[in-house]
């Protein structure tokens, strides 16, 4: 098989997602990373579309890429337009970029019911567009938009289209599942019939086509990574998609599933070994960017990918990881995760005081004991598959461990709210450290960043650890039981970060503030008991 070729449409395609956007300068950081992770192609954007791309083709000319080819993506000319004359050609050539995708109609109802065009005309737009592209010494990709639909409609049609595109010059062809509504086996057999007519038409053999095949698809039937490989598996050899899966209405095929499949399961040469291990980094940084939580149960690079929670699984992977899982999860830069719930039975719990560095003394301390207290919080509304942070406290006061670096005296909320003025809120505590007190002020845009500015205001007196590194990035408030009204027990899990580690913190009770004191605080014990050699302030 040929060396499958990434071509990744995150900075175009992956934007017309909703609620994601780019700057051009964000853009050309991700561009970066995708360049240093090794994919062959970046579609920057659409230079014809708006400014912002222009930009950043103009900002990536000044840049030496080592793997990629960047990539501006338009359409073919307009109707009763010379390609020379068409301001979408000429832009697309303006931008700079060795390669260029153009995209035109397949499908016989876009011609003549939308685009109000002709059947004759849209095969010449799409030959004289290509013919331009390649008269300015570029190499054009093909993207055959709505190829599936309007080859089911009208075969013969559709396939005049691609014959236009390659009489152009045209080096790929790209087949696009542009509704997502595709099935694999149907993909699969549109493309073993398409490459056989291809063949008859220019009289070789399926292997030998004057040209490379490529695929295109949506997730709307929940399909997209599975239609890609079906094609893959087909005789396409480039893959175009975007990172994470972001994209219009369900999104586009996600890189970060078809890159480990091609390469751990279907034994296809897309990636190196280094750089596939770098893929979880690259999915998170692209999240942040984007501003989009992370989706734990992505695959292979979700934070859930890897995690085990039933007593059994754990108890099975610690002898056989294989069990459990169908690969190893640093072979994409990810890491087994065991969860502590009222699922969890004595493994999880072994194997979860080892990772987290606690020691349990079996003369003294029954990990069946840890389970049954973990399994009695829970009941009261704790959770701590997502809080190891707390359940590190927690198992080290069940083991006579614990050694608080701090303890509260005590804390006063203030909200205060005037007329057409949005809420201020204002935090005093009291903590202690060793024999000494301190009692500190601070505002916060709600209680809980009150709380937060003020407890950090205290510690910076007794500790030289780096708490400016240490943020919240996430924080959540459920209600355990609606049934008792504003009574209600609630639950509040809080997710910090440093410069190295995330890690979550949980707190629970009638009273929400107190819940969120209790995820806080146990996230800065956390943060500290990392850096207890930081505790030169209070010896000096």
């Amino acid at each position: 098989m040929e060396p499958i070729l990434l071509y990744d449409t995150t900075l175009r395609d992956g934007t017309q997602g909703e609620n994601i956007s780019f700057t051009a300068e964000e853009k050309l950081e991700i561009a970066k990373k995708l360049d240093h992770i090794g994919v062959h192609y970046i579609e920057g954007g659409w230079p014809g579309s708006n400014p912002r791309d222009v930009q950043f083709f103009d900002m990536a000319k000044r840049l030496k890429f080592q793997n990629a080819r960047i990539t501006a993506f338009g359409s073919t000319r307009r109707p009763g337009v010379d390609a020379a004359d068409d301001k979408n050609l000429i832009a697309l050539i303006e931008s700079g970029t060795p390669s260029v995708t153009i995209f035109g109609k397949t499908w016989d109802l876009h011609v003549e019911q939308v685009m109000s065009n002709t059947l004759q005309e849209n095969l010449a737009m799409i030959r004289e567009s290509v013919e331009y592209l390649k008269a300015n010494n570029r190499e054009v990709i093909y993207d055959a938009e709505h190829f599936f639909d309007g080859y089911k409609a009208n075969p013969d049609y559709a396939l005049r289209t691609l014959i236009a595109a390659v009489d152009g010059g045209a080096e790929t062809l790209v087949f696009c599942d542009t509704n997502g509504g595709s099935l694999p086996f149907e993909i699969e057999a549109v493309i073993n019939k398409v490459q056989k007519d291809l063949a008859d038409k220019y009289n070789t053999k399926t292997d030998s086509l004057p040209v490379k095949i490529g695929i295109h698809t949506h997730n709307d039937c929940g399909l997209a990574v599975a239609n890609s490989l079906s094609a893959m598996n087909t005789g396409a050899v480039m893959v175009q998609g975007t990172i994470n899966g972001y994209g219009e209405r369900c999104g586009n095929a996600d890189l970060t599933s078809i890159i480990p499949i091609l390469c751990l399961k279907m034994n296809c040469s897309c990636m190196s070994v280094e750089n596939l291990a770098k893929l979880k980094k690259l999915s998170r940084f692209i999240s942040e960017t984007a501003n989009m939580i992370p989706l734990s149960s992505r695959p292979f690079v979700g934070k859930s990918a890897f995690a085990h929670k039933g007593g059994i699984h754990v108890s099975a992977i610690m002898k056989a990881p294989e069990a459990y899982e169908h690969m190893n999860p640093e072979l994409v830069g990810n890491s087994r995760r065991v969860l502590i719930s009222d699922l969890s039975g004595k493994s999880n719990v072994e194997y979860k005081a080892k990772e987290l560095g606690v020691e349990l003394d079996t003369s003294r301390f029954d990990s069946r004991k840890i389970v049954s207290e973990i399994k009695h919080l829970e009941q009261q509304g704790y959770q701590f598959d997502l809080a190891d942070g707390s359940f590190k406290i927690m198992m080290e006061k069940f083991t006579e461990q614990f050694k608080p670096l701090f303890e509260l005296k005590s804390f006063r909320v203030h909200i205060e709210k005037e007329k057409d003025c949005p809420c201020s809120s204002h935090a005093t505590i009291k903590i202690s450290v060793g024999d000494r007190e301190e009692i500190t002020a601070a505002e916060g845009r709600g209680p809980v960043s009150a709380l937060d500015n003020a407890l950090r205001k205290a510690l910076e007196k007794f500790y030289v650890a780096d708490l400016d590194s240490m943020r919240l990035v996430d924080f959540k408030v459920r209600v355990i039981d609606g049934r008792e009204g504003t009574r209600a027990r609630v639950r509040v899990l809080i997710e910090s970060r440093d410069h190295d580690h995330i890690w979550g913190t949980v707190g629970v009770s009638e009273d929400i503030i107190e819940a969120s004191w209790q995820a806080l605080a146990d996230s800065f014990q956390y943060k500290l008991a990392k850096k207890r050699g930081s505790r030169s302030r209070l010896e000096t």
